[in-house]
């Protein structure tokens, strides 16, 4: 990814970044939100115009010292990808006069000696754009294109200016596929902490404040020579319980996130584990059908002296309807046990993806059968015929009774205990559907 070109989009809030990126790249990425502020840290995605392949980058902006204590810190992750760009698109607001922040901001772009185009936004008809002369005459050296990127008013113009800063289409290589891995979970467990720790730098803006994270951020990292893609999403916490409009947008789109993902990995704290909030993220990450790893952040906190094992059995007593999934001890702080995140999702994604013959399964129903006959929720017991595997992501498996009762819920338990130990899919929900046979 690092060889294809980097366009950053650049500007103040509320000018129209975040519609300006969805807009080139023809689909939804970034959040958008009437009030300010709603992107934070750096969101990529790759685009293409005219053949040519880029990386889209839309920052969080840039804020003034009134903005609170992580203003610093959201300008710098935008400073930092326009130092790395090789084009600058500067976004101001069309609608109303060009501030002196924003002349001072023009200024020092242009030091940086990178091709730098100008997009006036929300410029929505003839009307608006008889009136750009002083924007003229203050921005004078480069290209001013006036554009409406809500409602698409002379993007080509925009796409075909910056189609020419592009260098052309790269020979084509063998396509790598990220595996997709989605750090979920409550606000202020150390999400954004554990991804900066596996790219080895400062990535993703991290507080103390909850709530940091509003947007889905894509992360690309390689271990082994395979390529992972680390989703940070914002921390879940139930709606009513939030009042600031942009947090609710984002709460709703982690939740959506989670079905894009490959892999689930729900971050717990372990200085408080396992909360309500918790089990309720939990039971998501299961409805989902995805993957599931359970990583037990800030472990260095833990006295020395405490058993893995007491733990383990305290998160498997609260979260059992997540039992299959691996728990993984790991500090964002030190460093310990983070590499295992990305080693676990690769092997709990190839356990979902994996399929059983039907003879083994049969086998398998055959000891069930003999050992453990399966009883319904009446307690009366069900005799399954036959069994075979439907589908995959999650496995998927039909049973044939002679009556298609629910079972009873321990006994199911059982039988998807020892269907995960006879045939090593810890890691992965497993789906039963009782048929008629």
């Amino acid at each position: 990814m690092k060889s294809l070109p980097q366009v950053v989009i650049l500007g103040f809030p509320n000018v129209g970044k975040s519609t300006l990126f969805n807009r080139l790249l023809g689909r939804k990425v970034s959040l958008i939100h009437t009030l300010p502020g709603m992107t934070r840290d750096a969101v990529s995605a790759l685009g293409e115009l005219d053949g040519k392949k880029f990386i889209l980058t839309d920052t969080g902006g840039m804020f003034d010292a009134s903005e609170g204590s992580l203003a610093g810190a959201i300008s710098e992750r935008a400073w930092e990808a326009a130092r790395n760009a090789d084009v600058i698109l500067l976004v101001l607001d069309g609608k109303r006069e060009l501030s002196p922040a924003e002349e001072e901001l023009h200024v020092s772009l242009r030091k940086l000696g990178k091709p730098l185009l100008v997009v006036l936004n929300k410029i929505d008809s003839e009307v608006g754009e008889g009136g750009l002369g002083d924007w003229y005459n203050r921005l004078k050296a480069d290209p001013l294109l006036a554009v409406s990127a809500e409602h698409k008013r002379n993007l080509d113009d925009l796409e075909w200016t910056l189609a020419g800063h592009l260098s052309g289409p790269a020979p084509e290589k063998e396509a790598l596929r990220a595996l997709r891995v989605a750090i979920i979970g409550r606000t202020n467990v150390g999400k954004s902490s554990l991804i900066n720790r596996l790219c080895g730098e400062n990535r993703l803006i991290v507080s103390r404040a909850p709530g940091t994270t509003r947007d889905t951020i894509d992360t690309f990292v390689v271990r082994n020579k395979k390529l992972f893609c680390l989703v940070d999403t914002a921390g879940i916490r139930r709606l009513s319980r939030t009042r600031d409009k942009r947090e609710k947008a984002s709460i709703v789109r982690a939740k959506r996130d989670i079905g894009r993902a490959d892999v689930l990995c729900q971050v717990l704290d372990a200085g408080e584990f396992p909360t309500r909030q918790d089990m309720t993220i939990a039971r998501l990450a299961a409805a989902s059908g995805k993957p599931l790893l359970l990583a037990l952040n800030k472990w260095d906190l833990i006295p020395s002296g405490e058993s893995p094992r007491v733990i383990e059995t305290s998160v498997s007593r609260g979260m059992s309807f997540v039992s299959y999934a691996p728990l993984l001890f790991v500090s964002a702080l030190t460093g310990k046990g983070v590499v295992k995140i990305l080693d676990q999702a690769e092997v709990v994604y190839e356990r979902s993806s994996r399929r059983v013959e039907t003879p083994r399964l049969n086998e398998f129903l055959a000891w069930i059968n003999a050992t453990h006959p399966p009883l319904t929720r009446t307690k009366r017991r069900l005799k399954i015929r036959y069994m075979t595997q439907k589908g995959i992501r999650p496995p998927t498996f039909i049973l044939f009774a002679h009556t298609p009762a629910a079972l009873l819920p321990a006994s199911e338990r059982f039988f998807l205990q020892a269907l995960r130990e006879r045939f090593d899919l810890r890691g992965t929900p497993l789906r039963l559907i009782l048929r008629k046979s």
